[in-house]
């Protein structure tokens, strides 16, 4: 049943849309970011690889910082939910969009693990962000554990939500994305929105979801960025390994029915390389729990900082 719903709403919002001309036709340039900043709430930083969007609140509160870092291809606005209650809670928080994604630049650079944990850590430099909890959505797993690895001294406590970086990689023998394979990428979006509906166990309560994410089709570098993160994959062991040797305190959240990412799949790896993480099962939720059971998830989250933070 749940597999011809999905199908439903997926028909119903391709068969929407006519007119694909517009696929990658902006530039991120002066124009893009005077406009954005115009409509939301965020802020820009010119960090060394280029432009960074990002949203803050209680930029002065002592009740510690939470840094939220987005996966593979939707930014920050995954992360709202979450934003305003540790808003409201009075954290200081913040959000941002990796390079190749959202309102963020799209450097033409490889998109390394490395490149994006660097700008996290150059962020939170500007913002004079000394320590943090950092929060890693899916692929941004990734990038929080590339973030202890290089900067272990910033981390208070990572916390994983449905992360992909436990995940097994072969070491990358062609990172170069070619024109063709962004010809043929592009090729794949009129589909590229409603498939965002996979993430969900209940995909019939998110209707508008795929909307919220057509306008990224429209940002040049957005395939090449997506594409070149596939290719820079690298298993991540050893990273964890070092985690876990560090004491840094780790907490992991998982959707009970997540077919992304496939706890199954990595579980003993994991159970070998983070034996002492504090870990959580959130019924009724796919990849994006935080969203699709927003109060299981939250009290666990949030009894999860304090206990970090005290």
């Amino acid at each position: 049943m749940k597999k011809i719903v999905l199908l439903a709403i997926l028909a119903a919002i391709c068969s929407c849309k006519s007119n694909h001309t517009d696929y990658e036709t902006i530039e991120k340039n002066n124009e893009f970011r005077e406009n954005v900043l115009k409509n939301t709430a965020g802020k820009y930083a010119v960090l060394a690889d280029g432009y960074t969007y990002f949203e803050q609140a209680n930029q002065h509160s002592l009740s510690g910082t939470i840094i939220l870092v987005h996966g593979w291809s939707v930014p920050s606005y995954i992360w709202k939910l979450t934003f305003e209650s540790l808003k409201e809670k009075g954290y200081h928080v913040v959000m941002l969009d990796l390079y190749g994604r959202g309102n963020s630049d799209n450097p033409n650079l490889p998109q390394t693990d490395a490149l994006r944990a660097k700008q996290v850590i150059q962020l939170a430099n500007t913002l004079k962000i000394s320590k943090a909890i950092f929060v890693g959505l899916s692929n941004g797993g990734r990038i929080i554990s590339k973030i202890a690895d290089l900067a272990p001294e910033k981390v208070q406590g990572l916390c994983y939500v449905g992360s992909s970086s436990f995940q097994e990689h072969a070491t990358p023998t062609n990172t170069k994305v070619s024109a063709q394979e962004i010809k043929d990428f592009i090729a794949g979006y009129p589909s590229r929105s409603a498939g965002q509906l996979e993430d969900f166990y209940r995909p019939e309560n998110f209707p508008d979801w795929p909307h919220k994410y057509e306008p990224l089709l429209q940002h040049k570098g957005f395939a090449k960025a997506l594409l070149s993160t596939d290719k820079n994959l690298v298993s991540m062991d050893a990273i964890h390994q070092k985690i876990h040797q560090s004491g840094i305190p780790v907490y992991t959240f998982w959707g009970a029915h997540d077919n992304v990412v496939v706890y199954a799949d990595f579980k003993q790896k994991l159970n070998a390389l983070l034996p002492n993480r504090t870990e959580y099962f959130i019924p009724n939720a796919g990849h994006l729990p935080h969203l699709e059971n927003q109060e299981v998830f939250e009290g666990y989250f949030l009894n999860s900082l304090a206990t970090i933070l005290n």
